[in-house]
């Protein structure tokens, strides 16, 4: 083997090895979505990300083939008191050795386009994107009966 190929395998198996680490420090915990009926167009999830690792990291994206549309989305208060929900296309900050609640009311993930209705107990496949940790792919359960406070109204784009 060349020195060339060597180092090539080296630098493969520690981006690999740094991948892994990386995904190692993201924690999703008590997730669950939901939408507002049989005939909802867009639904919403929530959940707990823990950052265990000594750097920053961020929430940059999210996929799932469950909605035609799936971004990260925040409520925004206007000037006269109006709260708007709106693409936070920056994403969130996970700060180190935090943790960064997506909640009702506040950021969360936006399904838009339901490909079908949520049902109660079902999973929704999610795949969330970090700029460091990379994919983490998760199984949200779907929560139509759950209350919280912060309430998470219909949404219009």
């Amino acid at each position: 083997m060349s020195l060339t190929s060597r180092l090539l395998t080296t630098l493969a198996a520690a981006t690999i090895a740094t991948a892994a680490f990386a995904q190692d420090t993201i924690t999703v915990d008590d997730a669950y979505a939901r939408s507002s009926g049989k005939t909802a167009k867009a639904g919403a999830a929530f959940m707990m990300i823990q950052n265990t690792g000594a750097t920053d990291d961020r929430l940059i994206g999210v996929e799932s083939d469950a909605a035609a549309r799936v971004e990260l989305h925040t409520h925004l208060v206007d000037e006269n008191g109006v709260a708007k929900m709106t693409h936070v296309e920056e994403g969130f900050v996970i700060p180190a050795g935090e943790m960064h609640m997506l909640k009702r009311g506040g950021d969360h993930v936006m399904f838009m386009g339901l490909t079908a209705p949520f049902e109660q107990d079902a999973m929704v496949p999610v795949t969330l994107i970090f700029e460091t940790a990379g994919e983490v792919e998760i199984e949200i359960p779907v929560d139509l009966e759950r209350k919280d406070t912060g309430g998470h109204s219909s949404h219009s784009n």
